[in-house]
C-alpha cells in the first residue's frame, strides 16, 4: 500500500523538515509520498518546503497564493496524491509520526476512514472547550456517532478520497464530507504531544469560520430549528391572546403593562434578526459557491 502523507503547512518552517525526516524514519519500510501544502505562511515555510521537494524524489510541494484555511489546504493535498491511502497530519508534532503505522494497520482491516483519538489533549483550555463544542454540534448536525471524535490526524482510503474531492465549493469541511460518503469508520487510540514550536494558529476568528462552514454548509437543521421555534412562538402567542382576553373580561380594571409590551417587542425582534442573519449566511455562501469562488489557488508546484 502506497501511503500519501498530506501535511497542511502554516508557519511551520521550524518543524516541517524534521517532521518529514521523522515520518520517513518511522515508516522506512513503506512506500511513501509527501504532499506539502503551504497555506499562505508568513514565515520561511515556502522556501523550506521547496528545498525539501527539490532534494527528495518522494516530496511534492504546493504553494497556495494566500491563506485559504486548513481544510482547503487539505483538500488541495488530497487532489494531488497518488497513493492508495492518505494520512493527514499536522505540521506541529502534536501527532507523533510513529502513530501513523497504527492508523494504516487499522485501515488495512477494511475501514474507509480511521480517526485518531486521545486519552488527553495537550491543547489550551480555550482550544479544548472549542473542540468539545464543535464535537457536540457535529453530532447533532451531521448525525455523527457520539463516540467518534473528529480529529485532524486520520487515514483515508483512496476510493473515499475520490468521492470527497468531487466537492469543489469554497467552504470545505473534510469531516463533514467524509460523513456524507461513508459510515465505515474506525478509531485508534494514539498519543497527543505538546507543540514543538510556537503556538496554535487557530484564532477565535478561524475557529468561528470553521464552525460556520460545518454549521451552514452541511445541514439544513438550523433552518428547521427556527421553523419549529416560529411555530412554538405562534402557539404561545395564541395562548397569550386567550389569556389576555379572559383576564380583561374577568378584571376590566387591569391596565396593560408598557414594560411587558417592550420586552415582547424586543424579544421577537431579536428572534427575527437572528433568523434573517442565518438565512443571509446560507444565501451568502450559496452566492459565493455559484459565483465560482475558488477553494484554493496554486502559486507553484515543485516535485
Amino acid at each position: 500500500m502506497k501511503i500519501s502523507i498530506c501535511i497542511p503547512v502554516y508557519n511551520g518552517a521550524q518543524t516541517i523538515a524534521r517532521l518529514v525526516e521523522a515520518v520517513e524514519h518511522q515508516l522506512a519500510d513503506q512506500d511513501l509520498e509527501f504532499v506539502l501544502v503551504n497555506d499562505g505562511s508568513k514565515d520561511d515555510s515556502e522556501s523550506v518546503c521547496e528545498q525539501l521537494a527539490r532534494s527528495r524524489t518522494n516530496v511534492r510541494f504546493i504553494s497556495l497564493r494566500k491563506n485559504f484555511g486548513e481544510h482547503n489546504a487539505v483538500m488541495c493535498a488530497l487532489n494531488h496524491i497518488s497513493g492508495d491511502c492518505a494520512v493527514i497530519i499536522d505540521d506541529d508534532f502534536q501527532n507523533p509520526p510513529e502513530e501513523i503505522n497504527q492508523l494504516v494497520r487499522e485501515l488495512e482491516k477494511g475501514y474507509d476512514v480511521v480517526y485518531s483519538r486521545f486519552e488527553a489533549k495537550n491543547d489550551s483550555l480555550f482550544r479544548n472547550i472549542g473542540s468539545k463544542f464543535n464535537d457536540i454540534t457535529c453530532t447533532w448536525l451531521l448525525n455523527k456517532p457520539a463516540n467518534l471524535y473528529l480529529s485532524s490526524f486520520k487515514a483515508i482510503r483512496r476510493e473515499v478520497i475520490e468521492e470527497i474531492i468531487k466537492y469543489t465549493g469554497p467552504f470545505p469541511y473534510v469531516d463533514g464530507l467524509l460523513l456524507r460518503v461513508t459510515s465505515n469508520i474506525s478509531t485508534v487510540l494514539v498519543r497527543h504531544d505538546k507543540r514543538k514550536e510556537g503556538r496554535s494558529n487557530y484564532t477565535m476568528k478561524k475557529l468561528i469560520s470553521l464552525w460556520l462552514n460545518m454549521f451552514i454548509n452541511f445541514s439544513i437543521k438550523p433552518l428547521r430549528v427556527f421553523t419549529l421555534l416560529g411555530l412554538s412562538i405562534s402557539l404561545f402567542s395564541l395562548l397569550l391572546i386567550v389569556y389576555f382576553i379572559l383576564e380583561k373580561l374577568i378584571r376590566p380594571e387591569t391596565s396593560q403593562g408598557w414594560a411587558s409590551i417592550m420586552v415582547a417587542i424586543t424579544f421577537f425582534s431579536g428572534i427575527q434578526l437572528i433568523f434573517l442573519g442565518l438565512i443571509s449566511e446560507y444565501l451568502g455562501k450559496h452566492y459565493l459557491t455559484t459565483n465560482n469562488a475558488p477553494q484554493w489557488t496554486i502559486k507553484k508546484i515543485v516535485h
